[in-house]
């Protein structure tokens, strides 16, 4: 990964870190319950968002790579992999 997605990365992971938190206090606080829901769907939509970064990079980068090397079976495999990943969402 390279310095400024790694660094966007953890920028967003403290954002995220932060939602997280806040949420334990709704959670504690016995807030509102759909309150409560709206939240952790802001949190999953940014680790959605968190995922799509790494990804977006890990196919500029490591995928390329592996294709230039010879090694289509094991980027395709990767990518597949992902993809049934995301599916079970």
């Amino acid at each position: 990964m390279d310095k400024i997605t790694r660094k966007r990365a953890i920028h967003r992971l403290k954002i995220t870190e932060g939602q997280i938190r806040g949420l334990q206090k709704m959670v504690d606080k016995e807030e509102y319950c759909v309150d409560i829901i709206t939240q952790t769907s802001a949190i999953k939509q940014a680790l959605s968002s968190i995922e799509d970064l790494i990804l977006e990079n890990h196919l500029a980068t490591h995928v390329i790579a592996q294709i230039k090397s010879g090694q289509e079976t094991k980027a395709i495999k990767e990518i597949l992999s992902v993809y049934k990943l995301s599916n079970r969402k």
